[in-house]
């Protein structure tokens, strides 16, 4: 599914804001169905923060750095919320997940291996071989 910016208009003040690509996403990923009814000040009127002093213009949802580029496993166009830095590759979402995926296998190896090196007894020894089998079982 393509992101594309929107303006969508306040309905406190009327101003109209931007609904950024990387915001409709994550909208998409937590499964909200309504698009902000607020600009991002009016929502911090409205929930009590405001503008305090030390918090900055980011926080106050005034500036956001999202760049556009490519991906470096899959080749699609993607926004990141950071500058890309020469020599260092860049993930679209799906392929950032699928890459860290396999170490929570890894983790439950672990904890399987510190388990049996802590106890003692053949209980030990049957949980962790299953753990283990669950580990090295292609996930899904």
């Amino acid at each position: 599914m393509e992101f594309l910016d929107r303006l969508l208009t306040c309905a406190d003040c009327g101003g109209e804001f931007i609904f950024t690509a990387g915001e409709q996403l994550f909208f998409f990923d937590k499964q909200f169905k309504n698009d902000p009814k607020r600009c991002k000040p009016c929502k911090c009127k409205r929930s009590g923060i405001g503008l305090k002093a030390g918090t900055g213009p980011a926080a106050a949802g005034l500036s956001r750095t999202e760049t556009r580029t490519e991906c470096s496993a899959c080749g699609i166009e993607t926004t990141v919320p950071f500058k890309p830095t020469q020599g260092r590759p860049v993930l679209c979402r799906q392929c950032f997940q699928s890459k860290r995926a396999p170490t929570t296998g890894a983790l439950v190896t672990a904890a399987a291996t510190a388990d049996m090196v802590a106890g003692t007894g053949a209980e030990h020894s049957a949980v962790g071989a299953e753990l283990m089998v669950a580990a090295q079982a292609p996930q899904a």
